[in-house]
């Protein structure tokens, strides 16, 4: 009876570890995508800024040096969002493990 007794709690702990874990995924997760939409409005408005620039600077000097700018921008810009998107990934894992972590020293 003892066994039946551990099995049923190791069983009931595991279903709590895994909606525990599957609510940390489901949040992070919707933090990726809201990060990700906020980023591709952004360049998006960059670029086609930068593109009416271009189109009404009066010189070719200008429009290479909007351009350049641009570039630049953009590169700064995509380096600091794949920092930032690398976290956000980094943290997703952490808790959606976090739940079973405990589970895991137990059985050790």
């Amino acid at each position: 009876m003892l066994q039946f007794e551990e099995i049923n709690k190791f069983g009931k702990s595991f279903v709590d570890s895994g909606l525990k874990s599957f609510a940390a995924v489901s949040k992070n997760a919707q933090a990726i995508a809201v990060e990700t939409t906020e980023y591709g409005k952004k360049s998006f408005d960059a670029g086609a800024t930068t593109l009416e620039r271009v189109m009404t600077s009066g010189s070719l000097e200008k429009a290479l040096e909007i351009q350049v700018d641009y570039a630049r921008q953009a590169y700064e810009g995509f380096v600091s969002e794949a920092t930032k998107l690398g976290s956000l990934y980094a943290d997703l894992a952490k808790e959606a493990y976090g739940p079973f972590e405990a589970m895991v020293s137990k059985t050790k």
